[in-house]
């Protein structure tokens, strides 16, 4: 745990080292900010991400003897939904550029046009009364 200054809060900042199998895996983190304006704490999470889960771990409040409480929370395949959301945008820009449903709405156009020109034309051999 150390303590440092941003430009416009004070934190305490903590080190975790993430291991798996003893072997480490990433190095988080997560803070504990105060903010000048608001003298109000706030959590600063550390995200570790990959295709298979996020990992957060997020700073809890100071214990005896210099400890920390720490939370920490594993979301399964979390980057899958924003690879669907994207997946979803680019199917969508697909279709709006797709030449076939142009086509279609210009002869509905066309067709509606020609059906209101055919009501707005006088009958043949009919006098306007």
């Amino acid at each position: 745990m150390r303590d440092r200054e941003g430009p416009n809060y004070s934190a305490t900042r903590g080190t975790l080292q993430l291991l798996h199998d003893g072997k480490p895996v990433a190095t988080l983190h997560p803070e504990k900010r105060v903010y000048h304006a608001q003298n109000q704490p706030m959590t600063e999470s550390a995200i570790d991400s990959n295709p298979a889960r996020d990992l957060y771990v997020a700073l809890g409040e100071p214990l005896e003897g210099g400890a920390w409480s720490v939370r920490i929370h594993t979301k399964p395949l979390i980057i899958w939904i924003w690879l669907g959301c994207i997946v979803m945008a680019i199917g969508g820009l697909l279709a709006t550029l797709d030449r076939r449903y142009r086509v279609v709405t210009r002869r509905r156009d066309d067709a509606a046009a020609a059906a209101t020109s055919a009501r707005r034309a006088p009958a043949a051999g009919g006098s306007p009364a």
